[in-house]
């Protein structure tokens, strides 16, 4: 990427040593250094300083106003200040800094909109697959997994034959390497055993994967969706249809037609019941009822 004309040797010279230092020694991707890049050429293109010494909080509340001015999103923005966090950061432990003018800057709020999830009825649609090949079968079994246990698309992904357990339950290894055991639901566990019968036509014998690609690999994550995006189509649904919209839409199902928050949080795996909150389309307040309520250790003492 070519540097800015508008800045002065010495600036360009110390951004280009934080790339350098990104490549070599934190190893970052080439995508992720370009991205560093066009945030802090855009930040500090029109900068009137000479010296990275003279950056002040001033002159970052300044970019990002103009960031703001020119409509750029709030996430953009909190990305981009992020950006110069980072390169702030760097020039303090050279001493071009004393503290780092970036550190007290306060990000704009970004808006968390949940996902959508399927209803019931489109997830009936989705699901109810004519076609018998071995790749409908494969896949038919993928999404029903995944909807029967609200599994993560790496955690899908990750599955080994000995995942499945002899009582029809699921081993899962999810986020922080800490292990649940999820029930299969009846449907979903009839959809594995069709896949297990044809999974030789795809799987060698030392193949320990539960789900695997045409040419005798794992399937990756990126197939995976695609997959799933490609059955929106085909049973002609008016919405996209990915992983983790089928996770939501079984964390909102089991919710809407039981109300617990705490069992929802454990099947999805959540170390905190606020995190549950993101998967629901019910009022939070209202679950945390419901959970102090239920739970015995939770009813506070009056």
């Amino acid at each position: 990427m070519q540097t800015s004309d508008l800045l002065s040797a010495q600036l360009t010279d110390y951004l280009q040593r934080y790339f350098d230092h990104l490549k070599y020694e934190r190893n970052l991707a080439a995508k992720s250094i370009d991205s560093y890049q066009r945030q802090l050429f855009a930040a500090f293109s029109d900068l009137p300083i000479d010296n990275w010494s003279a950056l002040t909080t001033e002159h970052i509340r300044n970019i990002l106003s103009c960031a703001r001015q020119n409509k750029l999103s709030a996430r953009s923005i909190a990305l981009r200040l992020s950006a110069i966090r980072g390169f702030c950061d760097y020039l303090v432990q050279h001493k071009l800094l004393s503290v780092n003018p970036a550190a007290q800057v306060q990000a704009p709020v970004q808006g968390k909109p949940l996902p959508k999830q399927l209803n019931v009825d489109e997830m009936q649609q989705l699901l109810q697959i004519a076609d018998d090949s071995t790749l409908a079968i494969r896949d038919k079994a993928m999404m029903e997994l995944t909807y029967s246990c609200g599994l993560r698309l790496a955690e899908l992904a990750n599955l080994n034959l000995n995942s499945v357990q002899a009582d029809g339950q699921l081993r899962v290894i999810g986020k922080g390497n800490k292990e649940r055991i999820l029930p299969i639901g009846k449907v979903a566990f009839a959809a594995l055993q069709e896949w297990l019968k044809r999974r030789p036509e795809f799987a060698g014998s030392e193949q320990t994967a539960l789900f695997v690609s045409k040419l005798k690999n794992r399937i990756c994550t990126r197939q995976i969706a695609k997959r799933m995006k490609l059955w929106a189509v085909n049973q002609h649904l008016n919405q996209s249809v990915h992983p983790h919209k089928l996770r939501h839409s079984f964390a909102t199902h089991i919710l809407e037609s039981s109300s617990d928050l705490r069992g929802v949080q454990e099947l999805l795996g959540h170390a905190n019941l606020s995190t549950t909150q993101v998967y629901t389309h019910l009022n939070f307040q209202h679950l945390a009822k419901v959970y102090d309520a239920a739970h015995p250790r939770a009813k506070k003492s009056r």
